[in-house]
């Protein structure tokens, strides 16, 4: 999977998506459709100070250490996360123009109307 690079996508409600754009956005939605990438961008964005070391995330999965790293590994080649090397551990922070531009397709154009 290759990074994403989304310059300007208008909400489903506004008209149809350009065929690169829905490429794009096929990208980015197929690396949150995981239930554990999810849990993971959502641990990641919700840490105090906006980072989480991944010695902090491997414990709240019962899965293996190389597989938590295949999983941030989506997430950073779409584009959502972004990560640092400080010494022998990695810490990650979401990248918040791409999940804004993820959530940004599903707004809708008028707010519904009050009952």
């Amino acid at each position: 999977m290759t990074a994403v690079t989304i310059e300007c996508c208008p909400p489903l409600t506004r008209g149809p998506l350009s065929e690169q754009d829905a490429v794009d956005l096929a990208a980015l939605l197929k690396a949150v459709a995981d239930p554990v990438r999810l849990r993971l961008l959502s641990m990641i964005g919700s840490h105090e100070g906006g980072e989480a070391c991944v010695c902090d995330l491997t414990d709240a999965f019962d899965l293996t250490a190389p597989t938590i790293s295949h999983h941030l590994k989506v997430l950073r080649t779409a584009g959502l996360i972004d990560g640092e090397r400080r010494g022998t551990w990695v810490y990650y922070r979401v990248i918040p123009e791409t999940v804004a531009r993820l959530g940004a397709i599903f707004t809708p154009l008028v707010e519904p109307e009050q009952a």
